[in-house]
């Protein structure tokens, strides 16, 4: 794969009047939603792009939800108008979208109304890859297997200092709001309980002593099936424990999340502590130690590392490129016309 596989990035000139929403940002990406700002600036200084179509094997719809979301001229109520416009030129101006219907074509969102962003093009949703962090099996506009999920990762550079400590006195630890029925069981049974805490509202406590703190750090659906969660219980070393039915976990055709994780319907919530309590210390251990092990796949870099955020979802593309038929990408230029 580091050695064939192509992209191909639609070009824009820096005094385009979206520049700032087609183009890579020149600042390190930060917050909830980075995952989307840190692929894209990281791909287009890569050795995988390349200036030919032609020797391409996927392209790259390069358009940012996040940036557009917060553009006066689009918005959050445009992005729809602006996508189904944007589909529109490049099918007008290139003949490789019409080659295939998009079917190598994809985008990058970790907002979740990059999902809703594509109800205007519906060739985006059933055609193109879609690597979104709104990653959800119930969903119809997510399509498993066509589709990927993109780790939503809150970036930290540094290792904790006391990563590798063994003294982790609770047994299971979460902090958020309340914003959906998931977490208001979840509040509901565990409220009160001295091993299993459950913090709603601001913490008073530092997050990461919390989650170095504790053995099992809980990743549950608030309005979406993703959250940043994930990525900060394996940082910390925590192993996930996660409670977000339908959730296409990410890099779930690489990775065996059961080796690192325990993963937990809705319906159970109840049944949480005997769970965890039912897990020997043999096979604690060896969860913990796994989490360690793949804690290098839930890291972005610049420039990128061998086995990190980027080259996983890299991977996921190069698998994905795979399953697109070869008659498609034969296709003549009888298709466009």
């Amino acid at each position: 794969m580091k050695r064939g596989f192509k992209i191909y990035v639609y070009p824009h000139r820096r005094d385009h009047p979206f520049a700032n929403a087609l183009l890579p940002v020149t600042f390190e990406p930060g917050g909830n939603y980075a995952s989307e700002s840190y692929f894209k600036k990281v791909l287009m200084k890569s050795h995988f792009t390349t200036k030919d179509p032609y020797k391409a094997d996927l392209f790259f719809l390069p358009f940012s939800i996040a940036r557009l979301r917060h553009d006066d001229r689009v918005g959050v109520g445009g992005i729809q108008d602006f996508i189904r416009d944007y589909i529109f030129n490049i099918s007008q101006k290139y003949p490789y979208w019409n080659r295939t219907g998009g079917a190598d074509h994809f985008y990058a969102a970790c907002h979740s109304i990059g999902r809703s962003a594509m109800e205007k093009a519906d060739a985006v949703r059933f055609n193109a890859i879609q690597v979104v962090c709104s990653a959800s099996y119930f969903l119809s506009g997510y399509i498993p297997h066509k589709d990927a999920c993109l780790p939503q990762i809150w970036p930290r550079q540094e290792n904790p200092s006391n990563l590798d400590s063994s003294k982790r006195t609770k047994l299971a630890f979460f902090a958020g709001s309340i914003n959906s029925p998931v977490r208001e069981r979840l509040l509901q049974v565990w409220a009160n309980d001295s091993e299993i805490v459950v913090h709603f509202g601001r913490l008073n406590t530092s997050y990461a002593d919390e989650l170095l703190n504790s053995k099992f750090c809980l990743h549950v659906k608030g309005f979406e099936v993703n959250t940043a969660r994930i990525a900060d219980s394996i940082y910390y070393g925590c192993v996930p424990l996660i409670i977000a039915n339908h959730y296409d976990l990410p890099f779930a055709d690489i990775l065996n999340w059961k080796s690192f994780s325990v993963v937990v319907a809705t319906l159970d919530i109840p049944l949480l502590k005997s769970i965890l309590k039912s897990i020997s210390s043999q096979e604690y251990k060896t969860l913990r130690e796994n989490v360690l092990k793949i804690r290098k796949h839930f890291r972005w870099n610049t420039p990128p590392v061998d086995y990190d955020a980027f080259y996983m979802v890299m991977y996921e593309l190069w698998l994905r490129r795979s399953s697109i038929p070869p008659l498609l990408l034969g296709t003549s230029s009888a298709h466009s016309q």
